[in-house]
Formats: C-alpha cells, structure tokens, sequence
C-alpha cells in the first residue's frame, strides 16, 4: 500500500506540476506582452511576440529533457569511448579494436542478427495476419483488445510471465512450467528450454513477438482499412480469391507502412536488454549487445571505456534506421 501511495502521490503531484505550469507560463507571458498596451500598433506586436514564444513554453521542457537525458549522454559515450576504464586516461581507438577481436562481442553481435531476422518478421507477419482476419469476425475488436494487452506490460513483467512458461524443475518434482507440463502430457520428457544453446535466443524472441505483435497489428489494422473498397470489389469480380486478393491486392497497397512497423519493431530489437536480463543475463550464449554494455559499465568494477564503445555502436545500428523511419513517414504525411 505504501508503494501504491507513493506512485499515485507522485502522478498527483506531476499532473498538478503540468497544470501550474500551464496556466503559470501563459499567465506570465500576457503580462510581459499585454495585448492591452498603450497603443494599438505597441499591442499588435506584443500579440506577433507572444504567439511566437508561446509554443516554446510547451516544447522548452521537453527539448530539455531530451537534451538533458538523451542527446547529453550520446555525446559524452562517444567521449568516454575514447577513454580508458575509469575515464581518467585517453587511448584512442584502442577500445574499437578491442571490440573487433572481441569474441564476447562476436557472440552478441551474432544474437542481434537472430533478433534482427527473426522478432520483426514474426511479429509484422502475426500482425498483419491477425488484423486481417479479426476485420472479418463480429468479436474481431475483442480479439485485438487481447491480442494488444502485452503491449501494456513492461518487458520484465513479459519475463517473468514466461518464465513461468519455460520452468524446469529437476527430475522427480512436478512441473509447473505450462510449456513442460504439455510436453509430459505428451509422453516427452521436461527440458530447461531457456539454457539450450541457439534454440534459447528463439525462446528469448518468442516473449518480445508475443509484446509487439500487438503493436504491428493496430498499425496494420488501420492501415488495411484504408484500401479503397473498389480495388477489392474489382478483384473478387475477377476471379480473385481470398488469399489471392490479401497477398496481391491488399499487401501491396499498405507495402510502407508494413516497412515502417518492421523498422520500428527493429530499433526495439536493436535495444532489446529487459529480457535478456530478466531471462538468462546473457548466460548459455543467450548475450546481446545492450546486456553486454552492462555487463563491461556496471559490473566487476565496471569498464566504462568498453562499456561506452558498445554503447556507441548500438547508437550506429540504430540511427540509420530511425532515420529512414522519420523520413518515411514524413513523406507519406505529405502524401508523396
């Protein structure tokens, strides 16, 4: 109860915080720039200044923080990425070429890609099937409310649920794991799913398909609603059946954005670190950049030299495709 006190106490205080602010900033700036001056022509230019400052007052926070937490410690990781372990000592590119003969490294990198191939594809592929097919149900808007909930979860309560999913329990006990329980039910014999080496990254995939699955599907719902009804109508008078007009006829009409929901959910992946951490904490080759940046910044001393280079080429994988992303979707917003 405590803590529950504490998190609404804290919601309380920042929305009033946001009110005061509000109210506050305005209330200031139309006593700095009264439209009420002296004289008209002193009072037409207090309105241009005012209508000019007035949306600063509300994007000023928000670029101060993204400066404060975002672009702050981007910059001063690519700094510190030049440094020794404890930044006290510049050494050049030598934390680079460690990373490149480092076999720890390797074996992330190498996981990424599986996550990279396997978690977009799987989760726009589900997204798109299931928001077509629930279109198509009287129940289809109970369904998505299902298939969404994950989306609500943070991706350590998504582990822990799944870890439940996975449990092993050693011979002779009982096993409440859901996944090993229906492989005793079938005559098979219980395994620890999450410490098989390879097929574990899939198991790991598998929690952050079942989150963003919801995701792909809300996006791609909306989008498949945006065919015009002609284009399908003249295919079904053709000859076209139901799979022929989803892969042929609808696909093809909402190709950008399903390339938008992949890049998304591939700068997630990129990230992934919750997961893993919660799962396996990179053991039994299951290790992934963002978990191996921990591991060298805050563990046995911390390394925050090595630490910072992984970090920067994490921010080199992901840029690229958050810019695509934004000029895509600025190019479709104005319809080009």
């Amino acid at each position: 109860m405590e803590q529950l006190a504490s998190a609404l106490g804290t919601v309380i205080v920042g929305v009033l915080a946001c009110v005061a602010y509000f109210y506050g900033s305005n209330w200031l700036l139309d006593r700095v720039f009264p439209a009420n001056a002296a004289s008209a022509e002193k009072g037409i230019k207090n309105l241009q200044i005012a209508h000019a400052v007035r949306p600063w007052l509300f994007l000023g926070p928000a670029l101060l923080t993204l400066g404060l937490y975002l672009v702050y410690p981007a910059l001063d990781s690519v700094r510190l990425s030049f440094y020794n372990s404890d930044s006290t000592q510049f050494v050049g590119l030598d934390n680079y070429v460690w990373l490149w003969f480092d076999d720890g490294f390797r074996q992330s990198m190498f996981n990424n890609m599986l996550w990279l191939i396997f978690v977009p594809a799987m989760s726009t592929f589900f997204g798109l099937v299931i928001a077509a097919l629930t279109d198509r149900i009287w129940w289809g808007n109970i369904a998505k409310s299902l298939i969404f909930m994950p989306m609500a979860i943070s991706f350590i309560g998504a582990s822990i649920i799944w870890k439940f999913v996975y449990e092993y329990r050693g011979e002779g006990s009982a096993q409440i794991g859901i996944l090993n329980a229906i492989v005793e039910a079938l005559g098979g014999d219980p395994q620890a799913w999450i410490t098989i080496p390879f097929w574990n990254n899939f198991f790991l995939m598998i929690i952050l398909v079942w989150i963003q699955t919801g995701f792909a599907m809300v996006i791609l719902s909306a989008a498949l609603r945006g065919i015009p009804e002609e284009t399908i109508e003249a295919a079904t008078i053709d000859g076209a059946n139901g799979v022929q007009i989803f892969f042929l006829i609808m696909v093809p009409q909402i190709w950008k954005t399903i390339a938008v929901v992949w890049t998304t959910i591939t700068i997630t992946v990129l990230k992934v670190f919750d997961i893993v951490f919660a799962m396996t904490n990179g053991q039994w080759d299951t290790q992934v950049l963002a978990n191996y940046m921990y591991d060298w910044m805050f563990r046995g001393g911390g390394d925050f030299g090595r630490g910072a280079t992984i970090a920067v080429i994490i921010m080199l994988l992901v840029v690229p495709i958050m810019i695509w992303n934004i000029r895509s979707a600025t190019r479709d917003s104005k319809g080009h």
